[in-house]
């Protein structure tokens, strides 16, 4: 089989399906979201590579053009690399930035950065954009030191940020965080050591799971 070759999507999505409806999987947003089937999934080969990109810039794209499935409007992007090698949590961390970074160049020239959130990844105020659009991008491997973000194969799950603002418009953003965070306590006996509220300390900290030293700096830079 080529490296390049994914895995059957219907095995992926039962996979993603029985990870997030585990126990110990303590995002309530994403189990809801997977409950009411508002997300899609696609299966792609090696996380970084110019081949995923050309398919993952085009399924992204479509995701974020077409209708919510979802009457709430919450909906996610799941990407599953089927065929990536990433025994640490360093490697992971290495390969998601550079498949950002080359899924950003190859974007719309014409498309904007979201106009609520900052295209510097030291800013407080970042968020990675497709497409026009802010994005929290959450990283899951195998080899994640968070036991939540431990999926069988390489994927990144995009959140649309608007989605976030909705819930603390609805005034149940505090609530949900509150129970997320009793979850993963409960689990692991201890928060991740990344976590921040948006607006407080860049989000690009969060995306791979991995404990961020203090003097880290994201590798993304933003080319057009």
């Amino acid at each position: 089989m080529s490296p390049n070759a994914p895995t059957d999507p219907v095995i992926v999505n039962e996979a993603f399906r029985s990870f997030v409806e585990q126990p110990s999987f303590s995002c309530l947003a994403g189990k809801g979201v997977v409950h009411r089937g508002a997300y899609a999934i696609g299966t792609y080969g090696v996380l970084g590579s110019q081949r995923s990109t050309a398919r993952l810039s085009r399924d992204l794209a479509a995701f974020l053009d077409g209708p919510p499935s979802d009457p709430m409007d919450f909906r996610s992007y799941v990407a599953v690399f089927t065929h990536t090698a990433a025994d640490d949590e360093d490697r992971f961390e290495e390969l998601l930035w550079r498949q950002l970074q080359r899924l950003h160049d190859a974007d719309d020239s014409a498309a904007p950065w979201d106009g609520g959130v900052s295209d510097d990844p030291e800013d407080p105020a970042f968020s990675f954009c497709f497409a026009g659009v802010a994005l929290f991008v959450v990283g899951l491997a195998a080899c994640s030191s968070r036991i939540t973000r431990r999926f069988r194969w390489p994927a990144l799950v995009f959140n649309p940020h608007d989605q976030f603002h909705r819930l603390r418009e609805t005034q149940r953003f505090e609530r949900v965080k509150q129970v997320v965070r009793e979850r993963e306590m409960a689990l692991q006996g201890s928060l991740n050591p990344n976590l921040a509220d948006f607006g407080e300390r860049s989000e690009a900290r969060q995306y791979s799971g991995r404990r961020a030293e203090d003097d880290w700096q994201c590798p993304f830079h933003r080319t057009q």
